[in-house]
């Protein structure tokens, strides 16, 4: 079986599928976290791997940046590959005093003016909540964790948010309390809904208004795996 954008066969991808952004943190993935796996899709230079995390079949599949690109991984991963669970993993900014540098966020709804679900089917809503189930259990496991995260509202927007002036971008939105901004969730949260499927988003910060902090490569990492091995446990 074949798609447009995805070369695999049905039986190389997992019912549960990780979904980093860049292709490249899809290999890191695959590579430490990973056995016996195995590189299942290159069209495009979306790399997708297919391997075990203690015991559990896991596809990690890269989705690219933005609504458009995520809205076709997605969309042909649920509809023709009848994959159940997505949860996409990647970096996001904030505008919130409150959202500290690496703090770690499961988005609890995703908001946005892209007009990619009105598009697809005339859906005029701008928010779209996570799989409510999917959330708790990451929830849970953070808390056997014993990490600290943070729960919320987050923003998908077409634009680089530390580019633009952040008054006059919160003036877009209904209210003040979003407590991230990325480019991706908003198009998963509706797809999944739409399909009858789940998906959730974890996000660590790596931009904030309110901290100018140059952080290091090893604090990214460590973050980063922090945030891959919660959903890699919640997914199993």
């Amino acid at each position: 079986m074949a798609t447009m954008h995805i070369e695999s066969k049905k039986e190389d991808i997992a019912k549960v599928v990780l979904m980093p952004g860049d292709p490249l943190r899809a290999k890191y993935i695959a590579e430490k976290f990973l056995s016996d796996y195995k590189l299942v899709n290159t069209v495009r230079n979306m790399f997708a791997y297919t391997g075990y995390y203690q015991g559990k079949k896991i596809t990690v599949f890269a989705s690219g940046m933005g609504c458009a690109s995520i809205g076709i991984y997605a969309y042909e991963l649920f509809q023709f590959y009848e994959v159940e669970t997505i949860i996409r993993i990647g970096t996001c900014g904030t505008m919130n005093e409150k959202v500290r540098l690496l703090d770690i966020i499961i988005a609890s709804s995703a908001y946005s003016l892209n007009p990619f679900a009105l598009l697809f089917e005339g859906n005029h809503k701008k928010e779209f909540s996570a799989s409510k189930d999917l959330n708790e259990k990451l929830i849970k496991k953070a808390q056997e964790k014993k990490m600290k995260i943070q729960i919320g509202k987050i923003i998908t927007s077409d634009i680089f948010d530390p580019y633009i002036d952040a008054k006059q971008f919160l003036s877009c939105f209904p209210s003040d309390d979003y407590i991230a901004s990325e480019m991706e969730a908003f198009a998963l949260f509706y797809l999944a809904q739409k399909l009858n499927r789940k998906a959730s988003c974890l996000l660590t910060v790596v931009d904030s208004k309110y901290q100018k902090e140059s952080l290091t490569s090893e604090q990214r990492e460590k973050s980063l795996d922090e945030m891959i091995v919660l959903a890699l446990d919640t997914l199993i």
